[in-house]
């Protein structure tokens, strides 16, 4: 099924991540597979197996970390965070005060590393974090996702250097890749560009803005009173000047 002979609504629930219509578990599709537990769209799992095998006959281990999450599921990362429970980082993955920022200040600070609930490309089932798991294993580091794994010396630098090669051969790509005001780069990120290019068109503040007013979300009223601007820097996350 593909994005373009749903109607309105499941398109908008896929993009929500309120819908598990689209996706598919890749345990259906290669049971045993290390990352079987993960769900992806259908033509990105296959896809991403046929990546997966051709590094795996380069020696290299790649392994999805993180899939699909669905709206409850960022919410809950989303709370946590604003409540403490959960580090907020800085630029350098230094851990922040939450006692020392404003709610505006806080806002932004989560949205660097962690998406608006609703604004998710994890939602999708096309977007997935990916880890040389063999490496990391042998070397015994619990993977945290930050860039020093993925420099050319890090416990995932032969896997992000295999990637930058053949990732494309594959149809996926790194949608955070540069920072441009928003999102930090996140060398771990890769999306299956076919089907999330389409997924995007149908994007929209207002639909965002909806499903926000029907939660309870920490933060809600400054979400809202700024809702355009997350959306164009953070979801879209075009350039932006006044960086906070």
């Amino acid at each position: 099924m593909t994005t373009s002979s749903l109607d309105p609504t499941s398109i908008a629930a896929q993009l929500l991540g309120t819908s598990t219509c689209h996706i598919a578990a890749i345990a259906d599709y290669a049971p045993n597979n290390d990352s079987d537990r993960h769900c992806l769209q259908p033509q990105v799992i296959e896809s991403f197996l046929a990546m997966q095998q051709a590094a795996a006959n380069d020696g290299i281990d790649c392994q999805i970390i993180s899939s699909y999450r669905s709206f409850s599921q960022q919410l809950s990362i989303w709370d946590r965070k604003w409540q403490g429970a959960l580090p907020i980082l800085d630029a350098d993955h230094k851990v922040m005060d939450i006692l020392q920022m404003d709610d505006l200040t806080k806002m932004h600070a989560i949205l660097r590393w962690s998406a608006l609930p609703g604004g998710s490309r994890h939602h999708w089932g096309t977007d997935f974090d990916v880890v040389d798991r063999k490496t990391a294993k042998m070397a015994q580091v619990d993977i945290q996702l930050v860039d020093a794994e993925y420099a050319q010396n890090g416990v995932c630098g032969a896997l992000h250097h295999w990637l930058s090669q053949h990732a494309k051969t594959y149809d996926f790509y790194q949608p955070y890749a540069t920072y441009t005001g928003g999102i930090g780069i996140e060398p771990w990120h890769y999306s299956y560009q076919p089907l999330a290019q389409k997924m995007s068109q149908h994007l929209s503040v207002e639909c965002i803005a909806a499903q926000i007013k029907t939660v309870q979300i920490c933060g809600q009223s400054i979400i809202l009173d700024n809702i355009e601007d997350i959306f164009n820097r953070y979801i879209l996350n075009q350039s932006s000047q006044g960086i906070v």
